[in-house]
């Protein structure tokens, strides 16, 4: 399978949060580079294109964008 990110991921497994206008959902990183993450949901349904990512034990408050939804994953690109 051909690498199209332009930062190599690490593996994780940490808590976070979906935080947007109309609420929060929690989320769990399994992945995490310089430009964006892989985040498992209960359901992707609901989850806007747009959104703060956080996980609050690194303080980590980052916008981003979805850029791909599979069955209970989300990757999403970090925005500048």
């Amino acid at each position: 399978m051909d690498e199209h990110r332009t930062a190599p991921r690490r593996r994780l497994l940490k808590a976070g949060r979906i935080s947007f206008g109309g609420g929060t959902i929690d989320c769990t990183v399994r992945n995490l580079s310089e430009t964006g993450a892989a985040l498992e949901v209960s359901s992707p349904v609901g989850i806007p294109e747009r959104f703060t990512l956080v996980i609050e034990p690194d303080h980590v408050h980052v916008p981003c964008h979805v850029v791909w939804r599979k069955e209970t994953r989300i990757g999403v690109h970090f925005e500048a």
